[in-house]
């Protein structure tokens, strides 16, 4: 398996879980309520897998690495776009959490606020992984070895199983606090 393999599984789960993301957007709009549950499970999903787990290993490891290479023009931008497409998601999640906040406060006007946010991180994402899956990861993994895309395989295994540590020593000092 190639590094991009581990990557590209992630990314299906990615789209299952914004599939039902789908599902919820259309219970919100038929019944003008929103699920404060639903909002923190997808706003979990996001920030611990897609985010810390998923855009951690590309962060961290893949484009650290490809940062040593002499990339074409087209490769180096397409890569500092992604780096700002990571941004843009972690912003559209913080904006969903402040109106879910509201929401749950009282604020039953930002209904369609959390729907757009909703929406917008669907479309965004898939969007995004079509970029890396088939011209991002494909293009770039010709910079390196074979011997470099092993290596970088066993990199994210070890990255992967350090994540759930470091998950739950954050829930630990979350509840520590309380």
């Amino acid at each position: 398996m190639k590094p991009r393999g581990p990557l590209m599984i992630e990314h299906r789960l990615i789209e299952k879980m914004f599939g039902q993301s789908q599902k919820e957007v259309i219970k919100m709009k038929n019944n003008k309520i929103v699920d404060p549950l639903f909002i923190d499970t997808i706003v979990d999903f996001i920030r611990t897998y897609a985010d810390r787990t998923h855009h951690g290993k590309e962060e961290d490891i893949l484009f650290v690495k490809l940062k040593t290479k002499n990339l074409n023009k087209k490769d180096n931008t397409m890569m500092n776009d992604l780096i700002n497409e990571h941004r843009y998601a972690r912003s559209l999640v913080v904006a969903l959490v402040d109106a879910k906040n509201k929401y749950i406060s009282g604020d039953k006007s930002c209904l369609p606020v959390i729907i757009e946010k909703l929406e917008t991180l669907i479309n965004f994402y898939s969007e995004h992984i079509k970029k890396e899956d088939l011209e991002f990861f494909p293009n770039t993994e010709l910079y390196f070895t074979k011997e470099e895309l092993d290596t970088m395989l066993s990199d994210f295994w070890e990255f992967d199983r350090k994540m759930i540590h470091e998950r739950y020593q954050k829930v630990f000092e979350t509840l520590s606090k309380k």
